[in-house]
């Protein structure tokens, strides 16, 4: 997510933009469909949305040249969704694996291959959110970083609205920036995710 997009199956920074598969899921406008989770996203104005070999989505906005590596492309905000076993993450409560995944998560999007490295962090949220239907959980991180522009990173986990077995987790990453969305665009895209296949009952 954010950052640099590390952490994702298959795609190194940038979430992998060239490995997008000939066929990506069918999504209906406007939502980039996560079919191993049974979730669809919401993709803001101006965002772009792509998939990787797993049919992952990776939705970004604003592309720059990292600032610890200039060689890879950085993002002003990023958000990605894994069965959250795919990320090795333990946990088998939302609530858990929330707050497992959060410092993996920063280091992914804002870690020393992309902005130099974290030299601190400040927890800005933690708590109980319903997505899709289900029981999530949700912990928010801003970091500072050693390059470039510092960041907001939030691990999302709830249970997948097709398999309450499984925990679905999205990794969101944005820059501390004028040009970066803004922190609320987080909370637009968590309360707008939605199983797959369902209206979702705002009017969007």
């Amino acid at each position: 997510s954010g950052g640099g997009l590390g952490g994702v199956p298959g795609g190194g920074s940038g979430g992998g933009l060239g490995g997008v598969p000939s066929t990506p899921p069918s999504s209906e406008p406007g939502f980039a469909a996560d079919a191993l989770d049974g979730i669809s996203i919401p993709v803001p104005d101006g965002w772009k949305s792509s998939y990787d070999s797993y049919g992952l989505p990776s939705l970004t906005v604003s592309s720059y040249q990292c600032p610890g590596d200039t060689s890879q492309t950085c993002v002003r905000g990023g958000v990605n969704s894994f069965p959250a076993a795919a990320m090795q993450v333990q946990a088998t409560t939302a609530e858990a694996a929330a707050k497992e995944d959060i410092s993996a998560n920063a280091t992914a999007s804002y870690g020393a291959n992309v902005y130099g490295g974290i030299s601190s962090h400040k927890e800005l949220t933690s708590e109980a959110v319903t997505v899709a239907g289900q029981k999530g959980y949700l912990v928010r991180w801003q970091v500072v970083t050693k390059k470039g522009d510092d960041g907001y990173v939030e691990s999302l986990v709830f249970p997948s609205p097709s398999d309450n077995k499984q925990l679905v987790l999205v990794r969101f990453g944005f820059d501390i920036n004028s040009k970066a969305p803004k922190l609320s665009v987080m909370d637009t895209i968590t309360t707008g995710i939605k199983a797959t296949g369902t209206s979702s009952g705002t009017g969007v």
